[in-house]
C-alpha cells in the first residue's frame, strides 16, 4: 500500500513539473516565436538542457507536448461555440470566428505551431523545425471536426466519408485563410468570418440535422 501511495506522489509530482515546464516553453513561444529553442526554454525554466531532454526526450517531443495543450485548449473553444444555443448560421460563424480569434490573440503561438523556423538566427540551437508536425495538429482539427459532423448532421449514404471530407475542407479552408489574414490584415476578423461562412452556407443550409442529436 505504502508503494502504491509512493508511486502515485511521484506521478503526481511529476506531472506538476511537466506543467511548469510546458508553461516555461510558452512564455518562450510567446517572445520567440518559431524561433524558440530548447537552450531558451531551459534558461526561462531555470534547469539544464538534459534536464528537458529528461522530460521531453528531444525538440519533437516537446513540440508535440505543446501542440497537445494548445489544440486541446482549441478544441474545447470550439465544441463550446458549436454548442452554442443559436441558429446554425450563427454557430458556423461564432465557430469561425472562435479559431480566428485565437490565432489572433497568440499569433506567436500560432506561428510556432504552424511555421517552420525559416527567420531563426544561425546559432547551435536552431528554432523548432514545426514544418513536419503541423500536418498531424490539422489532420486532428479534422478528424474532430468530422466527428462533430456526423455525429450532428445527416449527409445520406456515405455520411462517414463524406463528414471527414467536409471537416477536413473546413479545416484546411480555415487554416489557409486565417494564415493569410494574420499575415496580411486584409479586412477585418468579421468580414473574413461573414465571407467563409458564406462559402460553407451552400449545402450547409439544405442538410438536416440527426434526429434526436444536438444539431449542427
Amino acid at each position: 500500500m505504502e508503494t502504491t501511495r509512493q508511486a502515485e506522489r511521484q506521478r503526481t509530482a511529476a506531472e506538476s513539473r511537466r506543467r511548469e515546464l510546458l508553461e516555461a516553453a510558452d512564455r518562450v513561444v510567446l517572445r520567440d516565436g518559431p524561433g524558440a529553442s530548447m537552450n531558451a526554454i531551459a534558461a526561462e525554466a531555470g534547469i539544464t538542457k538534459p534536464i528537458l531532454y529528461r522530460h521531453f526526450g528531444d525538440k519533437g517531443g516537446l513540440y508535440r507536448a505543446l501542440a497537445k495543450r494548445h489544440t486541446d485548449a482549441l478544441l474545447s473553444a470550439l465544441r463550446a461555440a458549436l454548442d452554442a444555443p443559436a441558429d446554425r448560421r450563427q454557430r458556423i460563424e461564432a465557430t469561425l470566428d472562435t479559431y480566428l480569434a485565437a490565432i489572433e490573440a497568440r499569433p506567436q503561438v500560432y506561428r510556432f505551431l504552424m511555421h517552420p523556423s525559416d527567420d531563426a538566427a544561425p546559432s547551435s540551437e536552431q528554432g523548432f523545425d514545426v514544418g513536419r508536425h503541423s500536418a498531424p495538429l490539422l489532420r486532428r482539427l479534422g478528424e474532430e471536426l468530422a466527428t462533430v459532423i456526423a455525429e450532428r448532421v445527416d449527409l445520406g449514404p456515405d455520411s462517414a466519408q463524406t463528414a471527414r471530407i467536409w471537416g477536413h475542407g473546413i479545416i484546411g479552408m480555415a487554416q489557409a485563410a486565417g494564415d493569410w489574414w494574420l499575415s496580411e490584415r486584409p479586412c477585418s476578423r468579421e468580414q473574413l468570418v461573414r465571407s467563409l461562412a458564406d462559402l460553407l452556407w451552400g449545402r450547409l443550409a439544405e442538410v438536416g440535422d440527426r434526429p434526436g442529436g444536438t444539431g449542427f
